[in-house]
């Protein structure tokens, strides 16, 4: 096994389970120090402790890395910059954020209460706002970093039920981006993750008794296959990836488009609703975008 990290430090959030402890395990067997932050809460964000985060500590220490607990919320601009100073005041720097950390609050969208939309949001989206600000001081100080976030296909693609994760994971996206663009100057880079892998997320989700089938086989692809890839994206032998989107569902990982012109229509004398309705329409309806869902799009079994 290369040391493909050796020398970085990471601050890997909501990673005492599932997806975030997988990097988080991974990260430190390949080289780099990490600070695993969790705040050890239920899936909708209550009952907390420090349980998950300590234990991850101890089994990565056990194996030979270096590793401290954070217990900080990500959602709490205060506590996202104690926790990138944890990471600099333990191990002198920060060179990778994986901004992992979520909750869940799914409802259909006319049942959805602002709590239920405003927690989402302020874990998911401004919770990684809060991380990758705090880090991107010292990131641009050294001229070096690298930031991975993770996405989903509830916001790329869509499913119901989610419209305040959905939301959030979309501007995820556009925040990654951003980040891309604003700090190439500095040597850093901006990626998303989009994970297909079981989780306590994930079985959340209901299901209908036709997708018990499909369940049992998204049970089959497990984090370790999305930690491979936020270990490539975090190491040096990726600086050519910036600004883009991976999806991992188990053996196959996937370049996921971004949003870019289809077809376009021209009249020089200028659109009126009617002409809209009579020359446009009929010209890029055979191109919309169907009303699918990650299902659909993704309708096979996985590799």
């Amino acid at each position: 096994m290369e040391k493909m990290l050796e020398n970085k430090v990471a601050l890997v959030t909501g990673a005492g389970r599932g997806i975030g402890r997988e990097v988080a395990m991974l990260m430190a067997s390949y080289g780099a120090k990490v600070v695993v932050n969790d705040r050890g809460v239920s899936l909708d964000g209550n009952d907390e402790t420090d349980a998950p985060a300590r234990e991850v500590v101890r089994e990565i220490k056990e194996a030979g890395g270096e590793a401290v607990a954070d217990f900080g919320s990500v959602s709490d601009a205060d506590q996202a910059r104690a926790m990138v100073n944890t990471a600099v005041e333990t191990f002198g720097k920060i060179d990778i954020v994986v901004n992992n950390a979520g909750i869940l609050r799914d409802a259909i969208f006319h049942k959805m209460t602002d709590e239920d939309w405003d927690s989402v949001l302020k874990v998911h989206l401004y919770g990684s706002y809060n991380v990758s600000r705090a880090a991107a001081e010292h990131f641009r100080k050294q001229e070096s970093g690298t930031f991975v976030h993770m996405t989903s296909t509830s916001g790329l693609v869509g499913n119901p039920g989610q419209a305040n994760y959905s939301a959030a994971k979309m501007g995820i996206v556009g925040l990654s981006k951003s980040l891309a663009l604003d700090m190439a100057r500095f040597n850093v880079r901006s990626n998303c993750i989009s994970p297909f892998a079981w989780s306590r997320m994930v079985g959340s989700i209901p299901n209908t008794p036709d997708q018990e089938e499909r369940l049992k086989t998204l049970k089959m692809l497990t984090p370790d296959k999305t930690a491979a890839v936020a270990v490539f994206l975090a190491s040096d032998a990726a600086n050519a990836v910036n600004g883009q989107i991976l999806a991992v569902r188990g053996n196959e990982v996937f370049l996921m488009s971004q949003p870019r012109p289809l077809r376009s229509v021209h009249r020089s004398e200028g659109w009126t609703p009617e002409t809209l309705r009579d020359h446009l329409l009929p010209t890029l309806k055979t191109s919309f975008i169907p009303l699918d869902m990650s299902r659909d799009v993704f309708s096979w079994m996985p590799v």
